[in-house]
């Protein structure tokens, strides 16, 4: 049997291959901590549950429409008016399912054979792949430790040229935690307004923000640059809703269109009971994501502080997201029990199999001198992760 190009391309996600080992080997009784999966511990709060149950009970059960219910794109611009002041029409957005398929809608309709897209690492994982099935080449562009993994204005001049289609940014950043100010994302503005491209902000970690930073979207900088810009969200992350598979992009109108009926050969609407909760999550209280965010931020203190006192490996410190990328370099061509280790990934690698850790190497988010270890699990599984990971590397020579 011939496969498609396109499929002999793809790469699996690393992410969730390394999550499905972790659960295999919890299912032969092994007993393993995970770092791996990008996903809120918590429930989703009973207010949206109960939208759910209401809306099967109302006989919500039907198509909507392909780009998303009326009440919701109202809900959704009302969220972008309330959290960032950012004015969007109900025919500005699009609803999918999921924010991945949101972002995988964009680079199709976005990009195309011949175009370039710039793409800064570390990066999340589906976006080289996303840009591949789109037949668009993807300009990686190397952020340093240094500047916080933030891409720098000459950075991106530098990765410019006539191919160039589109700029990739995502802040929080997945995986590193960086967050850009509006001063880094105006001096970025600065560059964008000089030449013709557009740009995608994924922001769906926007409500987990810590140590007194605030989220600031580049599509606020300029009624310019807002027309240039696509923004991606959804309600997976801040509501802990990842499951319903609800994501949605604010564009141009004619972009949106173009989405919307690219989307209707596809899936067609998002699922409309997970459309009725997440009208109550955006429109309802807001307390249990404050709530969140607020052992978010008491577990990101407690992890860096672990992992920061392990002799040779750094880290920054995120302030958003739930993920820490520390940097285990110093690592490379010592051993354990005879196993060497060249790298990120031989270092996950004897994690899993020696300390029953989960972590997923840098290679696939771009930089294998790095792994990315999530706090999106319980405070006494991070404890016991980190007793693991630190007695472990002591006996690495």
């Amino acid at each position: 049997m011939k496969l498609a190009d396109r499929a002999l391309n793809i790469s699996p996600s690393p992410t969730l291959s390394i999550d499905a080992k972790a659960k295999e080997m919890k299912s032969n009784g092994d007993s393993v901590v995970t770092f791996g999966a990008g996903e809120p511990d918590f429930d989703t709060p009973d207010h949206i549950k109960e939208a759910a149950i209401a809306a099967i009970r109302s006989g919500i059960t039907k198509y909507t429409a392909v780009s998303g219910t009326k009440e919701l794109k109202e809900a959704i611009c009302h969220r972008f008016q309330i959290d960032q002041g950012l004015d969007y029409q109900p025919k500005q957005i699009v609803v999918s399912s999921g924010a991945k398929h949101t972002l995988y809608n964009a680079m199709q309709v976005l990009a195309q054979a011949g175009d370039e897209v710039i793409l800064p690492a570390p990066y999340w994982v589906s976006y080289l792949e996303q840009i591949k099935l789109s037949g668009a080449t993807a300009r990686i562009v190397a952020t340093r430790e240094e500047n916080g993994f933030k891409l720098t204005p000459d950075e991106l001049e530098g990765a410019i040229n006539s191919r160039t289609r589109l700029l990739i940014l995502n802040s929080p950043s997945n995986p590193t935690g960086a967050v850009y100010s509006r001063e880094e994302l105006e001096k970025l503005a600065g560059v964008i307004a000089r030449y013709d491209f557009m740009v995608l902000s994924d922001e769906i970690y926007a409500k987990l923000i810590y140590s007194g930073d605030r989220h600031e979207s580049i599509a606020s900088i300029s009624p310019e640059l807002k027309e240039r810009t696509m923004v991606i969200n959804g309600v997976s992350k801040a509501y802990a809703m990842t499951g319903w598979r609800i994501g949605y992009a604010a564009c141009s109108a004619i972009v949106a269109k173009a989405m919307g009926d690219l989307q209707s050969h596809s899936t067609s609407n998002p699922n409309s009971i997970a459309q009725a909760a997440s009208v109550a999550a955006l429109t309802g209280d807001q307390t249990p994501t404050e709530l969140m965010r607020v052992e978010f931020h008491h577990r990101r203190d407690y992890m860096l502080e672990r992992l920061r006192a392990i002799p040779g490996v750094s880290c920054i410190r995120p302030n958003g997201s739930f993920y820490l990328f520390p940097n285990v370099k110093n690592y490379f061509g010592k051993s354990y029990q005879g196993t060497l280790i060249h790298n990120a990934t031989d270092l996950a690698a004897l994690l899993l199999k020696e300390a029953r850790v989960a972590v997923v190497p840098g290679v696939a988010f771009g930089n294998d001198d790095y792994f990315r270890l999530s706090y999106a699990c319980s405070i006494e599984n991070i404890k016991e992760g980190l007793d693991r990971i630190s007695s472990l590397m002591e006996q690495i020579r």
